[in-house]
Parts: C-alpha cells; structure tokens; sequence
C-alpha cells in the first residue's frame, strides 16, 4: 500500500497524530460508502453482509495501527498479542457486544485504541490521536496494563489467569449481557482458567453469558507457548472434556494463500480477498458463538493466528517494544505504513465504532453505573457481656453474614477449606452451598449463596470479581491457605484504589490461624501471610482488622458493610474466648486504630500492643506477674492498625474514595504512652510498624517465627518465644 498524506481538510480532527494515511482499500466505494450498522442498531444485522465483512477488517487494520503507533511513540508496551486476534475484537464492537474483558494485561494498548475509537477516553481528555500516544504510560495517563480508571474498561489485567473470574462475576449480575474475554496462550497455561470456569458451570449451569475468546497464536511472553503443540483437534476435546457445549475454531491458516509456514500464519499476509473471507469467518463465528452463550450453551471461541499478525514483528519478538522500536526506526515506519489507512476509512471506524453498543463503552459498559443493591438496614448484633462465657467470634460474624445474605440475594459467600472447619456453620445453615445435589445433612442447594470451589484463586476470585463489579460478597479463606488467593484479591483492591465510582469494599475473613493450628504443624501455620496486608497499608484503601473478642468481630463487619473501595481483612480466631470489649469500645477502636482494655498503675508503665485474639491470653498473664512487681500495665488492643500511621505515611489521598483518618499524636500518646512499649502478635511483625514508628519510648516486639507441629496453642506460642515468661522478663528488663 501505498502511504499519502491527503489534503489537510480532509483528514478527522481525531486523526491528528496519525503519522501514515493509506490509499483506499479495494471496494471501498462499494463496501465503505456508508456505516454498516444502521441508525438506531446497537450493531451489524447480518454477519454475512459484505459491506459488514469489510467494515469489521477495517476496525482490525484501525486497531492494529493504533496499538504500534500508541507503544511506539513509547517504545514500550505490547502490540503482539493484541494484533493477532484483532479481527475477534473487531467482530464483537461490529455486532455490538462491548462489555469485553480480558485476562491479558498486555493487551492494554489495543484495549485503549478501542476505546479511543469509541471517544470512550475523551472522558479523561483524550480526543487526538497525538493525545492518546503522549498519554500512554504516562501518570494520570493510560497505564502499561488495564485498571477501571480508564473510561470503558470493566476490570483490571495485570497477572495471568485472572480474567474469567472478572467476567463471571458479570455475568452473574447481568444475565441478559454478554461478556466476552480474552485469554492468551500464555495465561492459558495458568491452571486456574480451565477449573474455575469448569466450577463455575457446575455451580450456576444457567449462567453461560460470558464467553472465552482464547487468542491461540502460539507463543507466550518470550517463547512458544506450551499449548502450541497441541493440534485442532486436541484443542477442540480439551475445551469439550471442560464441558464446553460449543466450542468455535477459526483458524487463519485455512484461508492463507500465501503458502506460509507452520501451523500459525498471519492473515495480513493474505490476498485481500482471502483477508476479507478469513474475516467473515471470524465475525459469522463471533456471531455464533456470542449467541450460544447468551442462549444457555457454555461456549467458547478460538481464533487461531500467528502472534503479532500485522504488526512490527512476529512470534514472541512481536510482544514487546524494546528502546530501539522508535516511531523513527524503519520495520516500526514498514508496519505502520502497511496497515494505514485512508482518511475516510478513519472516519468509518470512529463511526461504526463510536454507534456500536450504543454508544461510547464509557457511556454503556455495566461497570460505568453503580449497580443497585438493596438496603441491609440495621443488622441484629448481639453485645455479650464482658467476662461472660467464652464465644466464638466467627460464629458470632457467621450469624450477621446469613442475615446480609438473606436480604441481598446478590451476595455471596466463597470458601475454598469448607465453613464448617473455621466456626461459620451457621453460614451454610442459612445461606446453603451452591450444589447441584440437594442435601439437608450438608446444607446444599442448587440456589444456595455459598460458593465451595476447593481453589482459594476461584475464591478469591468471584467473590472480589463480584466487589469490581457493584455487588457485596466475602471471601472466607483459612489464613494459611489464603496467599493462594492474594494475587487477584490484591489485583482488585489496588484498582478499587482508583476505581472512577464506589462499589461495596472486598471483605475477607480469615480464621483458623497458625496458633489454632497446633496439631497440623506448620503446613498450616503461615502467618507470614499478614505482612502482604501490612504492606497493603500504605496504599491507603487496605484495612486489617484484628477483632479481640465476639462483639468486636461483630462491630466490624458491620462497619466493613458501610465502606466502599476498600479491602478489609478480618482475621479472628474460632476458638472460644473470653469477651473483653464493648461495643462502645470497638466502634472507638475502629476510629482510633486500638483500645485500651486493661490498665493497672505501678512505679514503672509497660504497654504492651497487641495484635489479635488469642495472643491476648499470654499477655494477660504477664500483666499479672507484672503487677504484683509493682510495675504499671496497660494492654491495648490494636483493632484497625491501618489508622495508627501517620497521614504522610500512606497514600490514602490518592484513592477515589479517600479515607483519610488517623490517630493524632496526642491520642496516640495517650494510648501507648509509657516507659517501655512492647507489640505482640501472633503473626508478622510488620503489622506493629505504625506503633513503631511513632512510639519514642524503649520498645521491642514479640512476633511469630515459624511453624512447629505442637499440641496446644500455648506451645506453639512457647516455640515461637510469645509466653508470659518471656514477656515479662522482657518488660522488667525495658524499665530498669
């Protein structure tokens, strides 16, 4: 093709920035003399339609050009992956389908280019070309990988094997919209994708309005991908052998005319006739496909196509741009000079694209409105009395959770270790678990709300999936086994950080931690687990709270429920324990960060700060020997340690919804002012860094170590060093 600058009045004001325009394409009078989604249609009517077959090859062309133009200007980012499924993409926008997600972060740059073609991203003031590549990976521009900042973009891609759990999620909580997403050969290699899809089907079997569009191109990241080996037809049993009912594969090679080697070509490559009918293949299968999901068939789509089909390089040196892929260098001028494209071809893209779905994704995508939940009013806690019997703070929160399940059907409950071993029975006894097989002895429903896929990434996954997209959900996980869960947990809590609208915070629960886990050694002891979230702190949206007793836990959820765009972790025990708070005390907990709940006067003060429940116990019982010593005591509580750094200390100013609250200095010094201040906790010592940090007095801390197969909580906190003993000689040796 032929590259030409036409006359400056014929270019879109939109194309400023465009470095190459093409010569009209073959038949374009015929086929591009007008939109083929007619006025009014949300789409294409007729996939078989030529005019409609030409027009989606033209998105593809338009979005190929803009992925290598936006990461050139750069020369960073990742065009390949996107540009060998171009023509997928393209085929959904045709036929109106914009509630697209995907699992590949790298496809961001194709991902954006659709959404400026769309005018989606003049929300955020990009309505150039010129301004769409000098605001790609920049701050407050188009970040290297997706988020829910950029207008029309429904989910965050960042890991691998975390896409589909984002349009389940959706699909769940619009039945009659589709949610296509794509999967790349790489993140196809993830374990979770095929299962939690597979679960997923088996818990709600009706819900088959997502749809996977697998991008089988044949390489990864830097190599072949480990699915490239697989023929046709092995592809095809491997998704039928997952239950997939229809399974729809489009492969580039059946149409090549080119004589191209291997089993992956690229369809750009071809004649432009065979261009257009690998086209139409792609868009009557898209067609097929799209309408199978949303008809009742668990369905799925594969186009197969050489990775980097169209773009500066191909295989795995297409995926990313490296300092010398300048817009100057000469294979970068070569490619795009190759997919460019007339002025009145843009303008046929920008319309098509900008009417399809009915309008900019920005203004149409479910995840641009907040979804309506209904009112939970005021949930029936119950206050026990302080030094009454022993309760079981889990179960106290389980009884709370069956009541905002029975008043949100929405709401669901995930848990990969079973309710029943971390004290939340209850839940199950009133939400049921999600099984085909009806069975009162175990609580199973085919409608029940508690989803018990044995993946804590399945876990995580829809209940945080159900968080992005406007609903109310809890993520009950053992502590030990929840690191397994944390990547996309973390994936979601970081873009509710920036999210453009609020929606109800990802609540988690963890129980059953390492003190409890005596007998099973140290398999299930990691509360290493605790510094991923006191790290977390500092982004400013993360919240664990540390509930001492039953009432406690109790008061935090309940706050936990009013919140939006947070993460919260609630971490508490399933033992019984004595009741130590009020719920007085632990709405001021919440606000200050800690409470004070027992203080005895003396020649000398040791405060101790304490992190969890049943850390308490040893605590207590140095206190005593202390206090017969005549030295002072005071132990306190630290309940929401989040609130104890100081404002410079974390970003909270740059979350959407800021909470910016903090104990000031001079409540902080009442608190744990003293002669020696020592933190305690069962878990990671990182979560005591915010008293740290700002106590002056002489301090040290008492933190968990590493696992031991004991018989007792008592001795496994012995092994770790956290006894009253210890504790004690510690505080006589800080005060003299």
């Amino acid at each position: 093709m032929t590259a030409t600058t036409p006359k400056a009045t014929s270019i879109p004001d939109f194309c400023e920035g465009i470095q190459y325009f093409g010569e009209a394409l073959p038949h374009f009078e015929t086929y591009g003399a007008k939109s083929a989604i007619a006025e009014g249609s949300v789409g294409i009517s007729d996939p078989t339609d030529q005019a409609a077959v030409y027009q989606t090859l033209l998105v593809a062309d338009a979005l190929r050009y803009l992925t290598l133009q936006v990461t050139g200007s750069k020369a960073s980012g990742h065009p390949g992956g996107f540009a060998s499924q171009a023509e997928a993409y393209a085929a959904l926008v045709m036929l109106g389908y914009k509630n697209i997600i995907t699992e590949v972060g790298h496809h961001a740059p194709g991902f954006y280019s659709a959404m400026f073609l769309d005018r989606s991203l003049e929300d955020m003031g990009i309505s150039t070309v010129q301004q769409l590549r000098d605001r790609y990976r920049e701050k407050h521009g188009l970040l290297g990988h997706l988020s829910g900042y950029i207008p029309g973009i429904l989910a965050p891609a960042g890991p691998l094997g975390q896409g589909q759990h984002f349009a389940m999620a959706a699909a769940l909580l619009h039945k009659d919209k589709l949610f296509p997403f794509t999967v790349g050969d790489g993140g196809f290699g993830e374990p979770y994708v095929m299962s939690s899809m597979a679960h997923f089907h088996t818990a709600y079997p009706s819900a088959t309005n997502f749809l996977p569009v697998l991008v089988w191109n044949g390489y990864s990241q830097e190599h072949h991908s480990m699915v490239s080996t697989k023929t046709n037809e092995e592809m095809l049993a491997y998704w039928h052998g997952n239950g997939f009912e229809e399974v729809i594969l489009v492969n580039a090679k059946d149409f090549d005319d080119k004589n191209q080697p291997g089993d992956y070509v690229d369809s750009t490559a071809f004649s432009f006739e065979q261009r257009l009918a690998f086209t139409k293949a792609v868009l009557a299968g898209i067609d097929k496909a799209a309408k199978s999901a949303l008809s009742g068939k668990l369905t799925a789509f594969i186009i197969k196509q050489l990775k980097g089909a169209g773009v500066h390089a191909r295989g795995a040196k297409s995926h990313n741009l490296y300092p010398k892929d300048t817009l100057d260098a000469p294979h970068i001028i070569n490619a795009l000079k190759g997919r460019a494209l007339s002025a009145s071809a843009w303008q046929l893209v920008r319309t098509n694209c900008e009417k399809a779905g009915g309008g900019p994704a920005a203004k149409t995508v479910v995840t641009e409105f907040q979804l309506p939940l209904p009112e939970l009013g005021e949930l029936p806690l119950e206050e026990y009395a302080v030094g009454g019997d022993p309760k079981v703070s889990t179960t106290a929160m389980g009884r709370l959770v069956g009541k905002v399940g029975e008043c949100d059907r929405t709401f669901l409950v995930t848990n990969a270790d079973g309710n029943e071993a971390s004290g939340i029975a209850n839940i199950n006894q009133a939400l049921k678990i999600i099984h085909p097989t009806t069975d009162d002895l175990y609580n199973q429903s085919p409608n029940g709300q508690v989803y018990e896929p044995l993946s804590e990434d399945a876990c995580a996954g829809l209940a945080v999936g159900l968080s992005l997209m406007g609903a109310r959900s809890l993520w009950c996980s053992y502590e030990s086994f929840a690191i397994n869960g944390l990547p996309i947990w973390q994936t979601v809590t970081q873009a509710m950080a920036e999210l453009r609208r609020p929606t109800p915070a990802t609540i988690t629960l963890y129980t059953a931690g390492a003190l409890e886990q005596g007998r099973n050694g140290w398999t299930h002891q990691r509360p290493e687990v605790e510094a991923y979230f006191a790290a977390m702190m500092r982004n400013g949206n993360v919240f664990p709270l540390f509930p001492p007793d039953a009432n406690s836990i109790q008061v935090c959820y309940d706050w936990a429920l009013t919140t939006k765009n947070k993460g919260i972790v609630i971490t508490a025990s399933k033992s019984p324990l004595p009741i130590r708070t009020t719920f007085e005390q632990n709405r001021q907990g919440l606000e200050d960060g800690a409470i004070v709940l027992h203080e005895v006067a003396g020649g000398k003060k040791v405060v101790f700060a304490v992190v969890g429940d049943m850390t308490l116990i040893p605590v207590f019982e140095a206190a005593a020997f202390l206090e017969t010593e005549g030295i002072g005591v005071k132990i306190v509580s630290v309940i929401n340690p989040r609130r104890l750094y100081r404002p410079n200390d974390v970003a909270w100013d740059t979350c959407s919804e800021p909470d910016g609250v903090f104990l000031d200095d001079a409540k902080f010094a009442e608190i744990f002012g003293g002669d020696a201040l020592i933190g305690v906790t069962g878990g990671a010592s990182g979560m005591l860094e915010p008293i740290m940090l700002r106590s002056n007095a002489k301090r040290d801390t008492f933190a968990w170590k590493r696992g031991e197969t004991t018989a007792s909580a008592g001795e496994l906190m012995a092994f770790n060093g956290l006894t009253a003993e210890a504790l004690t000689k510690r505080a006589i040796e800080l005060v003299h």
